[in-house]
């Protein structure tokens, strides 16, 4: 009887210590994902306060720091006087001065018919919306950026792959691609710090490093900003090529977009090698990097283009619309300069989110530009029409057209 009794209790044993071992198990997942939630609600907790600090310390700049210039009481005409306090009484030209000071343009035996404008007015002008509301909506838009994804990434945490890292790996981006991607990313980061520096370093950088370290670290970006402007436009020509094909529109992102990348309905939504919010972040890049590269060949080589005399021309003939087409050379300049920012804050915005995506956003994307390899896994979840084109082997969806499926390093 109590070997019978020994027997049951060693036969129950196992059962019991599998089940502990299971218990045990659970409790390892379990602190993992815990210590993982904590670590993600911390790094949110820091980039938000990071963010929310430097949006409270360029507002107070931009309060403190008046928007434009302001004329003196004494450079002010009164009762007809002419400014400055310059009044010679009776004999006062100040009518003609005022009228010199709004471009009126006199009269000149010369070839070079533009020499009869002494004071061209559109440059204070623009002088005033540069430093102004550009450089303050700007500021606006740079940092409402950097907190909107601060606070998407509180709410929302990193995007993890659902069923776990498989341990293979499949080609997603040869050398070519990854080279092309690279150059274009690293040569706006460039652009986009040495042109930011032109537009805020005079209050930012000065009362931090003085004028002279200003002024030595202002004519270094500006010839980075010249020359590595080459490279950026080599770059986008390299992505062009490779992937136009890849980014024509189709009915799958229709799909995508109404479920907002797989934030509603569950799952994540079918797509190709790149979604729909991939394909607009390349058209993005393309078209306003176009655009950029355009006006500051404008603006590298002045007084050479007429690009808005033209386009306002082309536009009044397609739309009858009155835009003026008699835009002076140095206006050109001026337009361009002020479409030249305009659009690079637009595609920093842009790139910022793309950024975010591609690093802390999401498990498993750096892969694909690092390595060139992502996990097969992630590519199943975020591009499964893709991973079903390359085991099929079809042509043009991938570059060898054939799974490449290997050990995961």
């Amino acid at each position: 009887m109590n070997a019978m009794s020994n027997k049951a209790s060693f036969n129950q044993n196992p059962g019991q210590q599998n089940h502990g071992h299971q218990n045990h198990g659970h409790q390892k997942r379990g602190a993992r994902s815990a210590a993982l939630k904590q670590r993600d609600q911390a790094r949110s907790f820091m980039v938000i306060a990071l963010t929310v600090l430097m949006a409270i310390s360029a507002l107070l700049w931009l309060h403190n720091s008046p928007a434009s210039a302001q004329v003196s009481g004494a450079d002010k005409p009164v009762a007809g006087a002419t400014p400055g306090g310059t009044d010679s009484g009776a004999s006062s030209d100040a009518e003609l001065w005022r009228q010199i000071r709004h471009g009126v343009t006199g009269t000149v035996v010369g070839h070079n018919k533009s020499a009869g404008l002494l004071i061209q007015s559109d440059g204070q002008q623009w002088r005033l919306t540069r430093n102004g509301p550009l450089a303050m909506y700007s500021a606006w838009a740079i940092l409402g950026t950097l907190l909107l994804l601060s606070l998407f990434f509180a709410l929302r945490g990193r995007i993890r792959i659902s069923h776990g890292k498989s341990g293979k790996t499949m080609k997603r981006f040869s050398g070519i691609e990854r080279m092309g991607h690279w150059l274009l990313a690293s040569s706006f980061i460039l652009l986009a710090l040495t042109g930011l520096n032109l537009l805020f370093g005079r209050k930012l950088l000065i009362p931090l490093i003085g004028k002279d370290a200003f002024s030595t670290i202002t004519i270094f970006g500006k010839f980075i900003h010249n020359y590595v402007a080459f490279a950026f436009m080599l770059g986008l020509v390299i992505v062009a090529i490779l992937w136009l094909v890849h980014n024509i529109p189709n009915r799958h992102d229709v799909v995508w977009l109404l479920r907002g990348g797989g934030m509603l309905g569950g799952g994540h939504p079918k797509a190709r090698k790149f979604n729909a919010g991939q394909k607009i972040i390349f058209w993005v890049v393309i078209l306003c990097g176009i655009s950029i590269s355009m006006s500051g060949w404008a603006l590298m080589n002045p007084f050479t283009t007429t690009m808005f005399g033209d386009t306002f021309s082309s536009l009044n003939d397609a739309f009858g619309t009155q835009l003026p087409t008699d835009v002076a050379l140095i206006q050109e300049q001026q337009y361009q300069s002020l479409w030249h920012t305009i659009m690079a804050v637009f595609m920093i915005m842009v790139v910022l989110a793309h950024i975010y995506i591609g690093t802390i956003g999401m498990e498993g994307a750096l892969d694909a530009m690092t390595s060139g390899d992502v996990d097969t896994n992630w590519a199943k979840e975020h591009h499964s029409l893709w991973v079903e084109e390359v085991q099929a082997g079809k042509k043009g969806t991938a570059e060898t057209g054939k799974e490449s499926i290997q050990p995961a390093e």
